[in-house]
């Protein structure tokens, strides 16, 4: 039976040794984080696990005391210091294998998230972002819930039992929201490319940000578009309501668009709990190459901060320094290759640091590590073009992507290759 307690007393539930799962994104238990915060002997020698997301999920759960520790997935700049310490473990891993680490590989004394209230039928929707949570509720030892009244019920949402839960803390707070990127006319030249590689009838799948959302817009013109994507971002609501993206053309959860958590606007996070074509589905679903290969015609939208002329992507360090994490851009691409139709796209500006540093590279540096290989590269777009590197042989796909860098980089792009070459 179900407890409700206040979120002070969650603390008095910890032991040392301990491993606590969070949710993350929208199911970030923040009541609870808050009062966590102010209990720090409470959380000694506790081990924290989330997928803590970059610009939404901003905790640092070492700085509960100094001997928590904390296991994360990407790098936020709250938890890069930690990371660097050693306090928190940072581990590279692809959104799928995420899912199977937590459901597999780690013990869960305590599993903690957001939820909204239950409904009369007595069950629990785990609301507007499923994408891990349901990794762990079947072997989390105790299971908490912070129920928060302003957290849409959607009605494509999985539930679980009231009676699943063990303890219970109320709360009335807005939901997390993910602020909407400025969209300029470099990312509107991106967006347009993409959206010239995209056909009526395609099921797509899009991350967010500037380039994801120009791309979003720049859709406007297509028809029967479909939706199976970890991520729903505000571009797709008008899509949708303007009858673009009906998801008709899909054989699986045909006229159903298909998202793992919200991460947009509060109208965003308002419209996805009342849309009846809209469904909240785990990462096993969404980035599950068994499940994605039977959407014909899928194609994967994502970004990435280099490639290199042999094809290799890095899309989460910088400077040598982790900034993010490799997330489920790899899954998702390679599940596009097995779709019959499918397609992969990445999109990147073509340079950086106002213009003096160019994304297109000889090699990827030193001490960067590599996202995804080289064979698993499709389409490069950026503001000069779109070319698709896939079957292209080593010199022809170097060339490729040297004709879509910047202008005043590809000389230098050439020279580049022309020495690589001579070594290898």
């Amino acid at each position: 039976m179900t407890q409700w307690i206040k979120a002070d007393q969650v603390a008095q539930h910890l032991k040392p040794g301990m491993t606590v799962f969070i949710g993350d994104a929208t199911t970030e238990p923040t009541e609870i984080l808050d009062a966590l915060s102010q209990a720090g002997d409470q959380c000694a020698d506790v081990r924290f696990v989330s997928v803590s997301l970059p610009g939404i999920n901003k905790t640092d759960f070492t700085g509960f005391h100094p001997d928590t520790k904390a296991t994360s997935f990407f790098a936020t700049p709250e938890t890069r210091d930690g990371i660097l310490s050693g306090r928190i473990d940072f581990i590279p891993l692809q959104y799928r294998a995420i899912y199977s680490y937590l459901e597999r590989e780690v013990d869960i004394d305590v599993a903690i998230m957001q939820c909204p209230p239950a409904g009369t039928d007595g069950m629990i929707s785990l609301g507007i972002g499923v994408d891990f949570v349901p990794a762990v509720l079947s072997k989390a030892k105790m299971v908490v819930a912070e129920i928060n009244d302003l957290q849409p019920s959607p009605p494509g949402s999985p539930g679980i039992p009231e009676s699943a839960i063990d303890l219970a803390v109320a709360c009335s707070r807005p939901m997390a929201t993910f602020p909407t990127a400025k969209v300029n006319d470099i990312a509107r030249a991106i967006g347009g490319h993409v959206a010239d590689l995209v056909r009526d009838g395609d099921c797509i799948q899009i991350g967010i940000g500037a380039i994801p959302d120009a791309a979003l817009a720049a859709l406007s013109e297509k028809n029967d578009l479909g939706l199976h994507s970890g991520m729903l971002a505000d571009g797709v609501m008008p899509l949708i309501e303007a009858g673009n993206m009906t998801s008709r053309a899909k054989a699986l959860d045909t006229g159903v668009a298909v998202a793992g958590v919200t991460l947009g606007s509060p109208a965003l996070i308002e419209w996805a709990g009342q849309t009846e074509a809209l469904a909240f589905r785990p990462v096993t679903y969404t980035h599950d190459s068994s499940i994605v290969r039977q959407i014909d015609n899928f194609v994967s939208i994502n970004s990435a901060l280099q490639v290199d002329l042999f094809g290799q992507v890095n899309a989460d360090m910088l400077g040598g320094q982790q900034i993010s994490g490799t997330g489920g851009s790899v899954d998702v691409m390679r599940a596009a290759a097995l779709s019959n139709g499918g397609r992969s796209i990445l999109a990147l500006n073509a340079t950086a640091a106002r213009g003096t540093v160019s994304r297109i590279v000889p090699t990827l540096d030193q001490f960067t590590a590599t996202t995804a290989l080289r064979t698993d590269i499709d389409y490069v777009v950026t503001e000069y073009g779109a070319r698709r590197i896939k079957h292209l042989p080593f010199a022809a796909r170097a060339e490729a992507l040297i004709e879509i860098a910047a202008p005043e980089f590809r000389d230098g792009l050439r020279d580049a290759w022309k020495e690589l070459c001579a070594r290898l």
